[in-house]
């Protein structure tokens, strides 16, 4: 019990220490109105030879259980670090639209994480934290960090994406934290 209120703090810690972006107003007219589409992602580094990563490998339906919670701990951080005028934050309410949205496949996740993590042995607390940490680490290095995020949430939230598995996370963290698809045989 102490071990996860430690977490949870240092991650809550982690996230307000970095503090937020602000959605800076523009002076020229507005830009037209792009239709949702999944083109936010940030550029991921090539993979590694085949040959380095078949123990950590990943299968296709194992990558997209941990693909779904990237999406989900990435747009809780944007929804944590993105203020709109005033301070306040500026994507409170799509945030909680998407959670309505996908609550039944976030459960059903949550337990799909939690068998991978048996089978590859790891800590689901500590790899759902690490998310959030990387993802938070971003905010003040990248600068489209809340319009990349906004754009994932125009994404999910378009009535042709029916599922999370449609919506790629804002920056993809396997290659990073190791998680990297399986050769083709």
């Amino acid at each position: 019990m102490f071990k996860r209120l430690t977490q949870a703090a240092i991650l809550t810690g982690s996230i307000l220490a970095l503090g937020g972006c602000t959605l800076g107003e523009t002076k020229t007219a507005a830009a037209p109105a792009k239709a949702p589409a999944a083109d936010y992602q940030a550029a991921v580094p090539p993979s590694p030879p085949a040959g380095q990563i078949r123990s950590i490998c990943y299968n296709e339906s194992d990558l997209s259980i941990v693909r779904a919670r990237m999406v989900q701990q990435e747009l809780q951080v944007v929804t944590l670090q993105c203020q709109g005028p005033g301070g306040r934050r500026a994507y409170e309410q799509v945030y909680a639209d998407f959670v309505g949205k996908f609550r039944a496949e976030f459960a059903t996740n949550a337990r799909s994480l939690s068998q991978i993590a048996g089978r590859k042995r790891f800590n689901t607390d500590v790899f759902v934290t690490e998310i959030a940490n990387r993802t938070a680490q971003r905010a003040p290095t990248d600068k489209d960090f809340c319009s990349r995020g906004k754009r994932a949430f125009d994404w999910a939230m378009d009535p042709k994406v029916t599922t999370l598995a449609q919506v790629p996370p804002p920056y993809d963290l396997g290659p990073e934290m190791n998680i990297f698809p399986c050769p083709a045989q």
